[in-house]
């Protein structure tokens, strides 16, 4: 297990460090950059019974193996269950997306025995903001009095959703995004074909641009933007060809491309669709710019029940229909 290149800096500042180490820490920054790996390789390196130069596991000692493996006996990695592949009874939907009291306390027996090799624990518990309240107290307990040489490594994207005693038991550690040119040259490494487009719509992660990139997104991104780029769309005719989209997609879709709109508006730039920039500033010239931040700012509020619409073919018309006003708006006061 490696972390990604671009908090090589981070990691080795860590593990040069460990001897030293804080038994709480609490890794913040976006979703998609990376601090899930950055912390199962940190806890790797804190299990090696051989550490190369810097402290880096050395990926061959026995405690290696049983690290990648998945069964090292003195490491612990805690997430929701529906985080997890469903069981062959168990259906995903009825998991539950919170890590509950349970999982914190079925770590006692864990913590209260001397460790298996004699060295280090690891406890990994992610996305540390879904720790329902009862089990925050629970794992507080433990971060307040933590076992010799037990480290818990916290992973959060939403650090102010994290309750405030956690995060004052545990030192904080930012992980940032990469520079464009280096996640843009990973990506590339791993396939993907437009690289600069892929972060464009994933905010710059690039652990998102990889997932995006192995999903029907950018064929679902197509296929939409062929329906919406024409003055005069069909929104019924759009609204069936998106039918079978995820409706999550056709809102951030839709909020991207209003974003851009007003953005090459005022700048001359498109953000999110840069491969799309001329049919962006055609449009752009025929709009309200404040309509436009106005249809931008609706779609930013209906990201919060784009997961669970009543009615999604009504959702979607609707949706369509405030784009096709506000695509003909200003072409017909023209």
């Amino acid at each position: 297990m490696t972390e990604l290149d671009w908090h090589k800096r981070e990691f080795e500042t860590l593990l040069t460090a460990k001897q030293a180490l804080p038994q709480g820490l609490l890794f913040c920054g976006p979703l998609g950059i990376g601090k899930v790996a950055f912390a199962r390789a940190l806890g790797q390196g804190l299990l090696c019974e051989t550490p190369v130069e810097g402290g880096r596991a050395c990926g061959t000692c026995s405690a290696c193996a049983w690290f990648v493996s998945g069964s090292h006996p003195d490491y612990r990695q805690i997430q929701p269950p529906a985080a997890s592949p469903a069981g062959e009874t168990e259906e995903v939907e009825r998991k539950s997306t919170t890590i509950g009291v349970d999982q914190i306390r079925a770590l006692a027996g864990f913590l209260n025995i001397s460790s298996h090799r004699g060295g280090n624990r690891v406890v990994v518990i992610h996305p540390a903001e879904m720790l329902n309240a009862n089990a925050a107290n629970a794992l507080l307990k433990s971060l307040e009095e933590p076992p010799p040489r037990t480290h818990f490594l916290l992973v959060t994207h939403r650090p102010h959703q994290v309750l405030a005693t956690i995060k004052s038991r545990c030192s904080q550690i930012a992980l940032r995004v990469p520079e464009p040119s280096v996640a843009a040259a990973w990506l590339k490494a791993q396939g993907v074909r437009e690289p600069e487009v892929a972060l464009a719509h994933a905010g710059g992660a690039p652990l998102l641009a990889l997932e995006l990139g192995a999903s029907e997104y950018w064929g679902t991104r197509a296929a939409f933007l062929r329906q919406i780029t024409t003055l005069d769309f069909d929104v019924l005719a759009a609204a069936e060809a998106a039918r079978d989209y995820p409706i999550p997609h056709v809102v951030a879709l839709l909020q991207k491309w209003s974003y851009d709109l007003a953005y090459c508006a005022t700048l001359g730039r498109a953000r999110y669709n840069p491969d799309y920039r001329d049919i962006i500033a055609q449009a752009a010239s025929r709009l309200d710019p404040l309509a436009t931040l106005r249809f931008h700012r609706e779609m930013v509020k209906l990201q919060r029940i784009a997961h669970h619409p009543l009615n999604p073919r009504l959702f979607i018309e609707q949706l369509l229909l405030a784009y096709r006003d506000l695509a003909q708006a200003r072409a017909v006061a023209s």
